[in-house]
């Protein structure tokens, strides 16, 4: 039945995004300041399925920790899940993301449209200057920008790997890094079209310290997700030496 059930929202994830991607030509052509309430409707409607379809719910703790306007959001990354659940819970969100999925049909266009910031991950120091301009414009929009400091799916309790990325984003904003844990890979497993029924918990932690530097920062977030996680219950993951290279 699980197996059937994962078809099923596989099936239904396909036709939603062709649908709204063949949908949305207009509002790239006469309304791209619409992009960003319609990329909400589709991952609205994407989270509604795999909760109907698949018995997938989602428990959220922590938002009070969030402020009013832009911040870093410094989250886990464990499955396709996580590039879906914050279009619908903060007003203005903008992932960091891989430039790879400009390249996607339908969707690609819409991406840029909507305010994502993509990041050409082996551009080293151009890639980085590209990002920071890219994160000024998303402050100034009020936007709360999404980064997975992993820069990668990881395993639910996998030893813990962060890129210098988030680093760079907060001495260069001066925003709050808020640490946010999840155990979205117990039920959609990373790179596995397979979804298991149960409840998706996503917990928010309070701000870090400000003014954390690099050598700071990267072990402040790993520790801030350990604890999370210890906490509720969920996967504590393993601490290991940051490398280097630009987050996702």
């Amino acid at each position: 039945m699980t197996l059937l059930r994962a078809l099923a929202f596989n099936l239904y994830f396909l036709l939603l995004t062709i649908v709204m991607g063949i949908l949305a030509f207009p509002i790239r052509l006469f309304a791209p300041g619409r992009a960003l309430a319609y990329a909400k409707v589709w991952t609205g409607l994407t989270l509604r399925g795999l909760q109907r379809i698949c018995g997938i719910s989602i428990q959220i703790s922590g938002m009070e920790h969030l402020p009013p306007g832009p911040c870093l959001l410094a989250c886990q990354h464990q499955s396709e899940f996580d590039t879906l659940v914050w279009m619908n819970l903060v007003p203005r969100p903008t992932y960091v993301m891989k430039r790879e999925l400009e390249r996607i049909p339908l969707v690609g266009p819409m991406l840029r449209l909507s305010g994502m910031i993509p990041v050409d991950r082996d551009g080293k120091a151009k890639a980085l200057r590209a990002l920071l301009a890219a994160t000024d414009d998303a402050v100034a929009d009020r936007r709360q920008i999404i980064i997975f400091p992993e820069g990668t799916r990881t395993a639910p309790g996998a030893p813990i790997s962060l890129q210098p990325g988030i680093a760079a984003l907060s001495t260069h904003t001066g925003l709050p890094v808020i640490p946010v844990a999840t155990d979205a890979g117990l039920y959609w497993k990373p790179g596995s079209l397979m979804k298991r029924p149960g409840t998706i918990h996503i917990v928010v932690g309070a701000p870090l310290p400000a003014g954390l530097r690099r050598a700071q920062l990267l072990p402040a977030i790993a520790q801030a997700w350990q604890n999370l996680c210890a906490t509720h219950g969920l996967p504590v993951p393993a601490l290991r030496e940051p490398q280097k290279g630009t987050s996702e």
